[in-house]
């Protein structure tokens, strides 16, 4: 069976590596593409240098337009998303998040942050859906064709797809893993920006579907 994994990333040279660390001890994953969607800083560099695939993008396209670009460099049987920013990725989580998928327990696994910080637990608690790790048969995606028009909205996408189709999805605890979080990032009032940003992309993508209905 054949696995690839896509990471999507944004500026993310300070925590792409340990996430690609983890994934390379991973053997059931034969392939591994990182998306730079615009990255300005080492993303790319650092990303090389750990031997996978890169795809560059010249410009931000959200989330949504990143995995896609991704999914046209690509075929597999199975795909796994994985955020560049985690925080305490192990393998033993990516085999949790694939095997559900492997076995046919499950067409979707989402992956749910369990004990690692007070913040991200508790906003996975409350919006798991949310939840940027995932492992899918590919299959699936073929079927969803505004996947990079949602661009921060991409989950939501997922989800839709997810109950309008009635597959099977496991949630997945993924043990003492975070990930760090805007306002880390880019400061307190940048990080709310960017976050306000993203909800509004979100209910954006939430309105045209709804339209279209």
């Amino acid at each position: 069976m054949d696995i690839m994994a896509i990471i999507p990333a944004y500026n993310e040279e300070r925590t792409i590596g340990n996430v690609l660390s983890a994934l390379k001890e991973v053997s059931l994953v034969k392939k591994i593409i990182v998306v730079s969607d615009g990255s300005t800083d080492n993303t790319v560099q650092v990303a090389r240098s750990y031997g996978v695939e890169v795809v560059e993008l010249e410009e931000n396209r959200g989330k949504g337009g990143a995995l896609k670009a991704g999914l046209d460099n690509a075929k597999a049987d199975v795909v796994l998303f994985l955020d560049a920013d985690l925080l305490g990725l192990t393998p033993s989580h990516v085999y949790n998040l694939l095997y559900p998928v492997i076995n046919g327990e499950a067409d979707m696994t989402i992956g749910i942050f369990e004990k690692g910080r007070i913040a991200t637990d508790l906003a996975q608690k409350m919006a798991p859906y949310l939840s940027g790790q995932r492992a899918l048969k590919f299959h699936l995606l073929e079927q969803i064709s505004d996947l990079d028009v949602a661009r921060f909205g991409v989950e939501v996408a997922l989800n839709r797809f997810m109950e309008s189709s009635k597959i099977t999805v496991k949630e997945v605890l993924l043990r003492d893993m975070s990930h760090v979080m805007k306002e880390e990032k880019l400061g307190v009032w940048k990080g709310m920006a960017a976050r306000m940003k993203m909800y509004w992309e979100i209910i954006k993508y939430l309105t045209r579907v709804n339209s279209l209905r």
